[in-house]
């Protein structure tokens, strides 16, 4: 077990901490379940702070929390109310595993892992939920499902690069990252115009019709 965990050098575990903080932001249950069926099945040597991910009971129970989570998120408004539930667990719980990914040993690196996990769990879930929450207001379902869908690939596809090809993950995170901010940016400017348009209706309401002599 020591050499398999000496193959994962300062890189490797930037990689994994970023990315099980990014991927936390948008699919939690998902980023546990993935990372703790890995390390079960041998597939990939996980830190020992990541051990407990490995364990019957929390692969059982995130399961079924992904489960819940895949069909909350594809349903309109539901998804909504599920990201804002998860505001308070996403953005902590992001933080906390990506400290875990340097363990003890490694306790410097594991403070700045957690606060940018943290930063990064942030970061992705506000763009998730600001982004659905605007795709909610049209009638239509197919850009809600499709971007759930997106969600569902994305996350397995961060988690394995940041294992098998680190310096490409952090090359999509950036893309990610700027991605992300740009939705943030696109959201709030739409949100600002629709509570405008909705203030001026309110504010210059319409003139009542003359009774009839």
């Amino acid at each position: 077990m020591e050499s398999n965990l000496s193959a994962l050098d300062l890189t490797q575990l930037a990689a994994l901490a970023a990315a099980l903080g990014f991927g936390s932001g948008m699919r939690l249950y998902a980023v546990v379940f993935l990372t703790g069926a890995a390390g079960a099945l041998g597939w990939v040597p996980l830190p020992p702070g990541l051990a407990l991910l490995q364990h019957p009971i929390v692969l059982t129970v995130a399961g079924v929390l992904v489960a819940l989570e895949f069909f909350a998120d594809k349903i309109p408004a539901l998804d909504s109310v599920w990201d804002a539930v998860h505001t308070f667990i996403r953005i902590p719980a992001g933080a906390a595993l990506a400290a875990a990914a340097f363990g003890g040993d490694h306790a410097t690196w594991a403070v700045v892992a957690g606060l940018l996990g943290g930063t990064l769990a942030a970061t992705a879930h506000t763009a998730k939920a600001s982004t659905r929450a605007a795709v909610n207001t049209s009638p239509e379902p197919f850009s809600n499902l499709g971007l759930s869908l997106l969600g569902d690939v994305s996350v397995p596809a961060l988690l394995w690069l940041a294992f098998e090809h680190p310096l490409w993950f952090f090359a999509a995170l950036a893309l990610a990252l700027m991605l992300a901010v740009t939705l943030i940016l696109l959201t709030f400017k739409f949100v600002r115009a629709l509570w405008r348009r909705l203030s001026g209706r309110e504010a210059d309401p319409q003139p009542m019709p003359a009774l009839p002599r």
